[in-house]
């Protein structure tokens, strides 16, 4: 079983660790209706995608 010979100073383990954390989403503006979404997903706000409408909303008429 390897055993170390010496003790990692704090600043070593830091060091390897610096890389390990969550990266941020990048966003982009959608086109068609100016708003921040995910590249490569159907834009939450306007439902278009790539030019195309691709999420339809239905509105409900007051009866």
């Amino acid at each position: 079983m390897a055993v170390p010979k010496r003790k990692s100073s704090k600043t070593r383990g830091r060091k390897r660790r610096t890389h390990k954390k969550i990266a941020r989403p990048g966003f982009s503006k959608c086109p068609s209706c100016g708003e921040s979404k995910l590249p490569h997903r159907v834009c939450p706000h306007c439902g278009t995608y790539n030019g195309r409408e691709i999420v339809v909303e239905e509105k409900k008429e007051k009866e």
